[in-house]
């Protein structure tokens, strides 16, 4: 059976959630993030990319860019609480749906619960309903997998959705750049472009062993989505060995002040991700790619369970201490927590309630 798979993305969720609650914010361009010299944006407005902002940057450059950036501190508190209402919106289609972060998740509506025939009508309902509901806009790729499905939700966004029907997905990314396929980063993308691969078309005249050669243990998945193939299920409840996030910067980074602000807000991120799923940890990594590829990692396990980011941020950031004084400049962090468990919700809410 074919399977009927909807990405849902919320657009520039964070920002738009400040712009909701606070008007005098509409229309501008806002950066969701610290405003100091350490500070990193978290997310941007719409009308703040246009300036090119991106999460990720140091909120000094993301300052000469724009003269009239609006910075606002993150209330995540507050986007868990809107999450956890478009998750709940999900759920009244499909048991079926895999949280990605808090403002995108995978749904499979093969089967969903109210026996509609369409990919497409679901989408739309569940869009109008979000924007009616918690007065955000989200945008919705259609397709037979993941992979087509998530790329199909870049195409019309902000506040659209795009189909990839069957046997369209081969067609649809053989004229796509490389750079454009989830999961294909920066430093991926510049490596394929040496190789002479730029489009999915390029990918796909590229055989196995020369992909495997080249890319290791990606090249099979790289082969597969040249040809639109994905047999990842959309699954609910998977049981996950770690939770990480990484950024690629556009502009390598050489001041300490900006490395320490990006793993800060990486943290941040996966800290958030442990509170929202009520999830804990022992082992924290943080991953160094520096501009001439070469890649470190650091790693250490603490006794206590690492739950939140007053826990985490310190222990990443004694981590990337050590690899200064800085030799290179780098392209790209990340930070990852494992040794995993899943705490019993009362905890969290008590935790919750002691932090205040």
């Amino acid at each position: 059976m074919t399977r009927k798979i909807i990405h849902i993305d919320m657009d520039a969720f964070y920002a738009s959630v400040e712009q909701r609650d606070d008007p005098a914010l509409r229309g501008k361009p806002v950066a969701v993030g610290g405003s100091s010299r350490r500070g990193v944006v978290a997310a941007a407005s719409y009308e703040a990319r246009r300036f090119g902002i991106h999460s990720a940057m140091p909120s000094v450059t993301a300052a000469r860019k724009c003269a009239e950036l609006v910075f606002v501190k993150p209330r995540f508190d507050v986007y868990k609480q809107v999450s956890r209402q478009i998750r709940a919106i999900f759920h009244d289609y499909t048991p079926l749906v895999e949280p990605l972060s808090l403002d995108e998740a995978y749904l499979d509506v093969t089967d969903n619960i109210r026996q509609m025939p369409s990919a497409t009508t679901i989408a739309l309902e569940i869009r109008a309903r979000i924007l009616k509901e918690t007065g955000l806009t989200a945008s919705a790729g259609i397709s037979y997998n993941k992979f087509l499905a998530k790329l199909a939700s870049d195409q019309n966004k902000p506040n659209g959705q795009f189909v990839i029907a069957p046997g369209k997905g081969e067609e649809f990314i053989a004229a796509l750049p490389v750079g454009k396929f989830h999961g294909v980063g920066p430093a991926t993308a510049a490596k394929m472009n040496r190789l002479g691969i730029f489009t999915g078309a390029d990918l796909k005249e590229r055989s196995p062993s020369f992909l495997n050669a080249h890319f290791g243990k990606s090249g099979g998945w790289y082969h597969a989505i040249a040809r639109g193939e994905d047999e990842r299920r959309v699954v609910s409840n998977r049981q996950r060995k770690s939770i990480g996030s990484e950024t690629t910067f556009f502009d390598d980074l050489e001041a300490r002040s900006d490395i320490e602000a990006s793993i800060s807000a990486i943290a941040d991120e996966v800290a958030a991700h442990c509170e929202k799923a009520c999830i804990s940890g022992r082992t924290v990594t943080v991953k160094v790619k520096y501009a001439d590829f070469q890649q470190i990692t650091r790693s250490r396990t603490v006794t206590g369970a690492i739950r939140n980011r007053r826990q985490l941020e310190p222990v990443a950031l004694d981590l990337i201490g050590g690899i200064f004084p800085l030799g290179k400049k780098i392209r790209l962090l990340g930070v990852t927590l494992s040794n995993l468990d899943v705490e019993a919700p009362h905890a969290v809410r008590q935790l919750d309630l002691g932090l205040g």
